[in-house]
C-alpha cells in the first residue's frame, strides 16, 4: 500500500544539494528552482511538492515529498533509493507512524548506510 507522503532524513555532512536535485529530477521529473521560506526550502520535482528542512533534527536534513504518487511505496523504499543514488546515510521511520501508536514507537527508525540496513532507536 502506498504511503500518503514520504519523509526521509539525510546526514548533513554528506549532503550535496546539486546531487539531490539531480536525483529528484531523475526519479520524479524536472525540479523547479528551490525557493527559501524562512528555514525551509521548497521546489516541485515533476508534479510533486518537495520540502527540504536543513538541520531539521540535529545534523540531519529532512526531505519531505508531499504526494502518494512517488515511485516508492514507503519511506524505506525511498531511503534505499536515496542511499543508492547519493551514497549518504539515510534514516526513515519503519512505516507510517501515527500519534496513537505512542512515543516508544516514534523512536524506532531504520538506518540505511554503507553498512546495510538496521533498526535503531533515534530519539528525535
Amino acid at each position: 500500500m502506498q504511503q500518503p507522503d514520504i519523509e526521509i532524513y539525510l546526514k548533513d555532512a554528506d549532503v550535496d544539494h546539486k546531487a539531490i536535485t539531480a536525483w529528484l529530477t531523475e526519479a520524479l521529473g524536472p525540479c523547479t528552482a528551490w525557493a527559501q521560506k524562512g528555514q525551509v526550502w521548497k521546489c516541485k520535482a515533476g508534479d510533486i511538492p518537495v520540502t527540504w528542512v536543513p538541520l531539521a533534527v540535529g545534523k540531519w536534513n529532512s526531505l519531505y515529498l508531499e504526494s502518494d504518487h512517488t515511485p516508492w511505496a514507503d519511506d524505506l523504499a525511498c531511503a534505499r533509493a536515496a542511499h543508492a543514488a547519493l551514497r549518504v546515510e539515510v534514516r526513515c521511520a519503519p512505516g507510517g507512524w501515527v500519534e496513537e501508536e505512542g512515543e516508544e514507537d516514534a523512536d524506532r527508525w531504520i538506518r540505511v548506510s554503507a553498512e546495510g540496513e538496521q533498526e535503531i532507536t533515534w530519539r528525535t
